[in-house]
């Protein structure tokens, strides 16, 4: 068997799974009830939807271009060296380190839920730089021991969120799931945008593709089986706890609202087990995304987006990418608040997908695709863009500024590092493959 051609379809919907059942779940659930009330089941599915969509330009850009880059590469095929690529690129990373955030954060709440209420948050941000700082070191060093783990904890964590659905639907209050118990239409879209960042780990299987074998087949068919399976999981995860709970109290437990829920039918035991497996979901979800965004901002420096230093290695490593990514990610978890983490990194990633689907538009012809179910993958990104910016601009108009803070920086650091370094754009993606988790 050739080595460089190794993952099959299961390997494949695995990697996808595992990188949306990370931590994403266990962070936002409570903030998608608070958002949505009864509605939350709707809201996941909306959410999915998009990324469903979204799926099928990632599909046929990782069959045309199967490299190490990912998003990277597709942003740079469709718009060249320039600005455009440059700066999306860059919100790319700041995405990531977010996402590090979110999961950083939850970390944090699950494992302040197990001390008195009034130590919590010195606890909270005790669990969230104490496990930035050690996957940090682990990454330094090599994460070998919590990569080979990383397998056995994506297949506990599913276990353990399969028991809780199986049990909790047993004990399901259909009357807390009325259409009548529902926020308004555009909260509903509104709310499934800003949660909108628990799917965007599929887009780690375009990082795969170099290593995946009968690519044309595989590819697509994991794409969208692993955002299909998550779509239902996420639907049965929220349809369980909106059932168990009323929404004061899951608002009330929203920082670790998924093992809360555990407590009617499970009592104290299927709360711990639930935080346990909060803990390693998301301790597990901060190594990998460490891994790979030190990485993603090496590719990015390597290509003239980002200083040179970032491009340095140090033990085969890109030391200063990940230094660099795991400082800004203990302040962004430390002192911004759970909602403002998730609008920024759902706005991101939609912008970002929407770019995807645009470069899938313009590569129609070399990517064999529909270039209208692109085109639709452009308005569903554009119109839950739209309809978070909407809904923030009237509960929050503040947080805007902090999307708008994220974007501005990625386009003009791009504009200014470039004129002040005439740094010339390369394109030096191998058909290979780094593997982000």
């Amino acid at each position: 068997m050739d080595r460089e051609k190794s993952l099959g379809y299961w390997s494949v919907v695995a990697i996808g799974v595992g990188g949306m059942v990370g931590g994403g779940i266990f962070a936002v659930l409570g903030l998608a009830v608070q958002l949505t009330h009864g509605g939350a089941p709707i809201a996941f599915t909306l959410a999915g939807i998009v990324a469903l969509i979204t799926s099928y330009s990632y599909a046929r850009l990782s069959v045309t271009y199967p490299s190490q880059g990912g998003t990277v590469e597709f942003l740079n095929q469709a718009f060249g060296p320039g600005i455009i690529s440059g700066g999306l690129n860059i919100l790319l990373w700041l995405s990531y380190i977010v996402m590090l955030s979110l999961y950083a954060y939850a970390f944090g709440s699950y494992g302040a839920s197990f001390f008195p209420a009034s130590s919590q948050p010195f606890m909270r941000h005790t669990f969230i730089s104490g496990a930035i700082i050690l996957l940090t070191l682990l990454n330094i060093k090599g994460a070998g021991i919590v990569g080979k783990a990383e397998e056995w904890i994506v297949g506990l964590k599913l276990l353990i969120l399969l028991f809780f659905i199986g049990m909790g639907l047993w004990h399901v209050d259909l009357q807390r799931l009325a259409p009548t118990a529902w926020s308004s239409p555009l909260q509903l879209v509104a709310g499934g945008m800003i949660i909108f960042l628990a799917y965007e780990g599929f887009e780690l299987i375009a990082n795969t593709a170099g290593d995946v074998r009968n690519q044309s087949k595989i590819l697509p068919l994991s794409y969208y089986s692993a955002v299909g399976f998550v779509i239902v999981l996420y639907g049965l995860i929220s349809l369980v706890t909106v059932g168990q709970l009323s929404v004061d109290t899951i608002v009330a437990a929203r920082d670790y609202a998924l093992a809360e829920s555990a407590r009617p039918f499970m009592g104290s035991f299927g709360f711990a087990l639930i935080a346990v497996a909060a803990l390693l979901s998301t301790s597990s979800a901060i190594n990998a995304t460490l891994y790979g965004a030190a990485r993603v901002s090496y590719i990015i420096a390597k290509e003239g987006e980002l200083p040179e230093i970032l491009e340095r290695k140090v033990w085969n490593r890109p030391i200063e990418g990940l230094l660099v990514t795991s400082g800004v990610t203990l302040l962004i978890a430390n002192y911004a608040d759970l909602s403002s983490i998730s609008m920024m990194g759902s706005g991101g990633f939609l912008i970002i997908f929407a770019a995807v689907n645009v470069s899938n538009a313009i590569l129609y012809k070399k990517t064999s695709s529909r270039r209208w179910l692109s085109a639709l993958g452009i308005l569903v990104c554009l119109s839950a863009l739209t309809a978070l910016i909407w809904q923030t601009a009237i509960a929050s108009p503040s947080k805007l500024w902090v999307l708008a803070i994220m974007l501005g920086l990625a386009f003009a650091a791009e504009s200014i590092y470039r004129g002040i370094t005439g740094r010339e754009l390369k394109n030096i993606l191998p058909k290979g493959h780094i593997q982000m988790s």
